[in-house]
């Protein structure tokens, strides 16, 4: 009795945003530190509520209360998504610096980095069934975290590379990207690209 009631007063105080607050100031502030940028990290970031919404829609059809474990899963799930955000960023921020396109940057990383993502994310959900179905707080965890992972994942892979379009932009009207030459793979992709780019255009010309 004691701590269901503790964490009924918990679920309705200020600590459970301070904590979310916490957990998203300290994925940006290290991924500032890994892109050495403090405007690519928000293509990260911005991502995340994506994944959030999804975890407490599921939440809701299945009628769960906010309580201590979803919100445990939640914690979890921003990790879980900014990971995924950040295979998609790296990716193209590399590929960036070795002197590909913005947008052909990130349509590449959306592209090579579609297969490992759904992997990860499969093995997470078929993983978390058990839970989902479970009783009590077990079903709060694991509903929580598949619906953030499902919806989260499928949303990712369309706005994490539109936002890094953007702030790569901009942050390249502050400082110039410093390249550095490209390895034999990079030129095949950035070929790769442009000859899809072409064929696209001519079936638009077409058209």
């Amino acid at each position: 009795g004691g701590i269901s009631r503790e964490e009924k007063q918990t679920a309705g105080s200020n600590d459970t945003v301070f904590i979310y607050v916490l957990c998203v100031v300290l994925i940006f502030l290290i991924l500032s530190c890994l892109y050495e940028s403090f405007l690519v990290p928000l293509a990260v970031i911005l991502s995340v509520p994506c994944g959030l919404m999804g975890s407490f829609l599921f939440a809701w059809l299945f009628g769960l209360e906010n309580n201590i474990y979803l919100q445990t899963g939640v914690i979890m799930l921003i990790g879980l998504l900014a990971k995924t955000a950040i295979l998609i960023t790296e990716f193209a921020s590399e590929r960036r610096r070795q002197g590909m396109g913005i947008v052909e940057a990130a349509y590449a990383a959306a592209q090579e980095r579609l297969r490992p993502i759904l992997m990860t994310v499969l093995t997470m959900i078929f993983g978390m069934l058990p839970l989902m179905f479970g009783a009590n707080g077990n079903s709060s965890l694991g509903t929580g975290v598949v619906g953030g992972m499902l919806i989260g994942t499928l949303a990712l892979l369309f706005i994490t590379p539109v936002f890094f379009i953007v702030f790569q932009y901009l942050q390249e009207k502050v400082r110039p990207p410093m390249h550095k030459e490209g390895n034999i793979q990079i030129m095949a992709e950035r070929q790769k690209s442009l000859e899809e780019r072409s064929a696209f255009n001519s079936e638009k010309d077409k058209k």
